[in-house]
């Protein structure tokens, strides 16, 4: 939903004030660094729990303690950003025609978004945990609508503002912090005694916290250091065009993120159960799940990136800029969505240490080339680093998971889950690119563009063995059921 109304939001606010949008995705990327691997900490002991791994008493008192500390650290997250308000107005970023008064009051206003936000994560991972993903897509469908759509009317109605913007965010913030804590507290069952603040309980999960801490904190280097180096080096409106090509390539995100919360905690129990037969076969699953998804859309963008921008925005010379740098980040993207199911099932073998390990050697290589690179080509160079950033992972890293877990599956994962269905989108992608007639008007255009998408989507289903029957053995059973 904030996707489809981006066109909205420039319109009303100017790409301008959309570059403060993107700074502020950045700066909550950042902050999910605080969260020192409390959210997927909880996440793999809430589904530990419903393995048997924790009683009651213990679970509940993990859940306080994270509380506490995670409440702790979001009002010095907003305290912090009020602080540094003036001087990222001033010294960081470089507006044009944004007042530096306005820019400095949206920034305040972030620290009280990115501040509920980084409460909302903490329970969002402990409702994943304990394999709710239903009940919370509805929800999180429900709420991202009204996030969006209100975001909309606000700007339309009321005033066409970037802090009457970011005071809708926090207002719909608040409100789901409220929902998902109720939800939680509701889907665990009652104590002996009362839930209470216990350092035993955190000294429990340490060392799987400070791997995934390390985890975050070079993931951010590596992903976000682009961002932070534009941001200072370009100007806000060319600042505001990556963000709109980082943008629509998140999507694919969008597509990942339901997958990896699903299977996250699944794989975790088969792990803690020991069925390696079981861990394998939902491993491939989900695999080819993610391809399936991720490939054909992330084809689409790459070949149709220009006509789709100029048909969503109505703005060619927009969709002309940007299409170089939605191609590249949306190829840097599917790619790294490749990794997230292999990165899952070592976070539920409690195995952290490889992605520290192959993280560090890339920001050690890396992020002088993404410096050289943002300095000497701007946002095209740093997209290009991005690419091959994430094609060194799926090509060279993955091989060391393979030593240790599901040593037998690493070409099927290759061949099976990624190859294949890549293979047979790309065909059909670069068949739809030759063959489409020019001069086609916009409708002509759009149902071109959707039948191709259908078609690559299709085509890379088919050719996923394990997926396609998982899917037909689902729908016998729904049909079965409703007989």
């Amino acid at each position: 939903m904030g996707l489809a109304f981006v066109p909205f939001y420039i319109k009303y606010l100017g790409i301008e004030a959309y570059g403060l949008i993107g700074f502020f995705a950045l700066l909550q990327s950042w902050l999910s660094l605080p969260d020192m691997g409390m959210t997927p900490t909880l996440t793999r002991e809430m589904a530990r729990y419903t393995a048997g791994a924790h009683t009651p008493q213990s679970i509940g008192d993990l859940l306080r303690s994270l509380e506490v500390a995670c409440l702790a650290v979001a009002v010095l997250i907003a305290l912090s950003i009020w602080a540094g308000s003036h001087w990222l107005a001033s010294d960081w970023l470089k507006a044009g025609t944004l007042p530096l008064k306005t820019v400095s009051q949206a920034i305040v206003m972030m620290g009280v978004v990115a501040a509920f936000r980084f409460v909302e994560g903490l329970y969002r991972g402990a409702i994943i945990g304990l394999q709710k993903q239903v009940w919370f897509n509805g929800v999180h469908a429900v709420l991202s609508t009204v996030r969006a759509t209100g975001a909309v009317a606000i700007l339309a109605w009321i005033s066409p503002t970037i802090e009457a913007y970011f005071v809708w965010q926090g207002a719909v913030s608040a409100g789901y912090v409220a929902i998902l804590a109720t939800a939680t507290h509701y889907g665990l069952p009652r104590s002996e005694s009362p839930p209470r603040l216990s350092l035993s309980a955190l000294r429990g999960v340490w060392r799987f916290a400070g791997g995934m801490t390390l985890t975050t904190l070079l993931a951010l280097l590596l992903t976000q250091i682009d961002k932070i180096l534009l941001s200072k080096l370009v100007s806000l409106q060319t600042f505001g065009y990556y963000t709109l090509a980082g943008s629509i390539a998140a999507v694919l995100y969008q597509l990942v993120a339901p997958v990896t919360q699903a299977f996250y905690p699944r794989l975790t129990e088969l792990a803690a159960k020991g069925d390696t037969g079981g861990l394998a076969q939902t491993y491939h699953r989900g695999s080819q799940l993610v391809t399936v998804l991720t490939g054909p859309i992330a084809l689409l963008l790459i070949f149709f990136g220009y006509d789709l921008l100029a048909l969503w925005t109505g703005n060619t010379i927009l969709a002309r800029d940007v299409a170089p740098l939605l191609a590249l980040l949306a190829a840097g993207t599917m790619l790294n969505g490749l990794m997230h199911i292999p990165y899952m099932l070592q976070l539920a073998h409690g195995w952290t240490g490889l992605a520290v390990r192959v993280n560090v050697i890339a920001v050690a290589v890396l992020m002088p080339a993404i410096y050289w690179a943002a300095t000497r080509y701007g946002p095209v160079g740093a997209a290009w680093v991005w690419v091959l950033l994430n094609a060194g992972y799926v090509s060279v890293g993955v091989h060391f998971m393979y030593r240790r877990l599901l040593p037998g599956e690493k070409w099927l994962w290759y061949r099976n889950d990624v190859a294949l269905p890549i293979v047979a989108a790309t065909l059909l992608a670069s068949f739809f690119y030759v063959a489409q007639p020019p001069g086609m008007g916009k409708l002509a255009e759009l149902l071109w563009l959707l039948v191709a998408g259908i078609c690559m989507l299709g085509g890379a289903f088919l050719v996923t063995a394990d997926l396609r029957r998982a899917v037909a053995h689902a729908i016998n059973d729904r049909m079965k059921a409703i007989r």
